[in-house]
């Protein structure tokens, strides 16, 4: 899976996608990230990609041609491949983790848009569509952020995730095995805090057991108690 991210902040991306599993990812070749700074795709010395919004507004607006010039320019790189462009907006459809299991299975090449300001130049879209790129309106969450950048950083570590071998085995996806945020333990198996007369936080006996059947209906029942909240 290759990612193409547009930013003009891309150095935001450099300590999260270089660390733990991302890292190994792109070490093992499994996955492939590419920053595009969207100020080298501009024309006029200061480099600029903004400008006030036509009937007047508060805040600025990305251009489009630099941003269609990047588009361009990561089309002419991409080879026989199933792509598709992300941009992200707080009136897109909200993410979640079904969509990043259909984006790992679909498609080899995810190009993320990291808007900023006000928005981006509305005929970017139909521009797009003009390149017979597919195109989708993704948001995070019910929430307003300053820019792209940090759901483009949640969408490929969701994403990669569901790729083989970025876990080292798929049994690691969570929400594979027993569900996502599913309570877990570990040692010891009795906590008290305080140290001195305090409480005492215990695991369930059930994890204790070691009886396969009654632990996955143990899980079972949790699962059942997430979905009812």
């Amino acid at each position: 899976m290759k990612f193409d991210i547009i930013t003009i902040f891309p150095k935001i991306f450099d300590s999260y996608l270089n660390e733990s599993i991302l890292k190994r990812a792109q070490n093992k070749k499994l996955i492939d990230i590419k920053i595009h700074n969207l100020r080298d795709f501009t024309k006029d010395k200061h480099r600029k990609v903004d400008d006030r919004p036509f009937g007047g507004g508060p805040g600025m607006v990305i251009q489009i041609q630099p941003l269609i010039k990047a588009i361009e320019f990561i089309k002419s790189k991409i080879k026989n491949q199933k792509s598709k462009i992300i941009l992200f907006t707080p009136t897109g459809k909200q993410f979640d983790n079904k969509m990043a299991r259909d984006l790992a299975e679909k498609y080899d090449n995810l190009i993320l848009i990291c808007g900023r300001y006000e928005g981006i130049d509305a005929r970017v879209e139909k521009v797009i569509k003009n390149l017979k790129f597919k195109i989708e309106n993704l948001s995070m969450g019910p929430y307003v952020l300053t820019g792209g950048e940090i759901p483009a950083m949640t969408l490929i570590d969701s994403v990669s995730r569901q790729i083989p071998g970025v876990l080292g085995k798929q049994e690691s996806v969570e929400e594979k095995r027993h569900g996502v945020g599913m309570p877990v333990y570990t040692r010891p198996e009795i906590f008290i805090y305080p140290p001195v007369g305090g409480k005492k936080y215990k695991v369930s006996k059930v994890l204790l057991s070691g009886d396969p059947k009654k632990i996955a209906a143990w899980r079972t029942a949790k699962i059942r108690q997430q979905v009812s909240l």
